[in-house]
């Protein structure tokens, strides 16, 4: 499989683990990252292009120059990415590699015959290990009720930020402009149930849950959104009926 993977990066360059991108590139040659600077005020445009000259062929660089939020910066990615026809499996990761680089190669594999969107989820279990600040996932698991009723499906975790698509799926979930720069993982859910079908979408669809993930702290989402957030969710089930 030939993955590539986009990377969101605002205001990234005193945070970003460019080790643990350099180590992964040098054991995956096969692996693309794609990092759009969205809009950074800092450093982080200098820092990506002085990284790019180690893997020249395996990194792109994707400039905006003004901040699209979260969602459109990773449809932005996605778009330059899916011009390239050497490309299997596509991915997107949180900057701050919260999911590491080497499990979502290994979730890469999942792709294949039927499967087509698999999906990371931080179900905390006795053989994992999911590091997570309880009054975010208290809040998170509210969330993540209300958005599984909006969908009518039982997904435990849409939020994780570690999800993969086969081309197909990709072309159909980042065809056009996000309603929200940070429910845009809904609304990649209501995309793909729309055009599948709820049977058909179940069947192309596969909820793993991770074998680590660690919260890194210093979220970009103001607390004032949790009051935003639901008028988006409701205007995210209106555009998808």
């Amino acid at each position: 499989m030939n993955l590539c993977i986009v990377i969101p990066c605002y205001n990234e360059a005193n945070r970003i683990p460019l080790s643990d991108f350099d180590k992964f590139l040098k054991s995956n040659l096969d692996a693309t990252l794609y990092f759009v600077n969205d809009g950074s005020s800092d450093k982080t445009q200098e820092l990506l292009l002085n990284f790019k000259e180690k893997h020249s062929s395996n990194i792109e660089v994707i400039q905006l120059s003004k901040n699209l939020g979260k969602g459109n910066a990773v449809r932005q990615g996605m778009q330059r990415a899916l011009k390239n026809k050497d490309h299997d499996v596509f991915a997107f990761l949180d900057a701050d590699l919260s999911t590491s680089l080497e499990e979502c190669s290994q979730l890469s594999k999942l792709i294949q015959n039927k499967t087509s969107f698999v999906f990371g989820s931080r179900i905390k279990k006795m053989d994992n290990t999911i590091k997570r600040k309880w009054f975010r996932f208290l809040i998170g698991r509210m969330i993540a009720t209300a958005i599984s009723n909006a969908l009518q499906l039982a997904v435990y975790d849409t939020q994780c930020g570690c999800k993969l698509f086969s081309r197909k799926t990709a072309e159909l979930a980042f065809e056009r402009a996000f309603i929200s720069s940070w429910l845009f993982d809904v609304e990649v859910f209501f995309r793909l149930k729309n055009h599948f079908g709820i049977a058909n979408f179940k069947a192309i669809s596969s909820e793993v849950p991770l074998k680590n993930w660690k919260d890194q702290g210093d979220s970009k989402i103001k607390w004032t959104y949790g009051f935003k957030m639901w008028f988006d969710l409701l205007k995210i089930k209106r555009e998808y009926p």
